[in-house]
């Protein structure tokens, strides 16, 4: 591709549809792990933030890039990790907060992150709805969510943390 944006619009695609090895029903670019695609003379580099420092899925998701975009014929490129800003949950899609409870993962709510630190948010059963919840555990089956019980339907559950 000749035209740089048209190679960024496409790198942003291929790299966009790469999923999160943790939880596969979401892309980086729902999750907003996927931050910025940059095309300068032809070369292609990709900028990914972790949800979390030291999240040890980054290294799969750099590698998956790099893959899609290789057999996209559009590689190779550049995968780099930057920290700053700081992911928070507010990079989430809707999209992706509606097949996170699809998958039956509370979604965290949008702007509670300063409420999560004084324990004071609510977490809506995915399964049925009710905010009548209370957290089991702070880390779930992934050190990015932690367990929680709904205390209507009685069903345990992983709450996406916010961050």
């Amino acid at each position: 591709m000749a035209d740089p944006a048209a190679l960024r619009e496409e790198v942003w695609r291929v790299a966009g549809a790469v999923t999160d090895p943790e939880i596969p029903v979401l892309s980086i670019a729902d999750l907003g792990v996927l931050r910025e695609v940059r095309v300068a003379d032809g070369r292609v580099e990709v900028l990914i933030t972790p949800t979390y420092s030291g999240c040890p899925a980054m290294t799969m998701i750099a590698l998956e890039i790099e893959l899609a975009l290789a057999k996209a014929g559009l590689g190779p490129a550049v995968v780099k990790t930057v920290l700053a800003p700081a992911w928070t949950t507010d990079f989430m899609s809707e999209d992706g907060r509606r097949k996170l409870k699809d998958y039956g993962i509370a979604p965290p709510a949008k702007a509670a992150g300063r409420r999560a630190l004084f324990g004071v948010e609510v977490v809506e059963c995915p399964q049925c709805g009710s905010s009548d919840t209370a957290e089991i555990a702070p880390f779930g089956s992934t050190s990015c969510k932690s367990l929680w019980q709904c205390k209507a339907c009685r069903e345990p559950f992983d709450y996406f943390k916010c961050h």
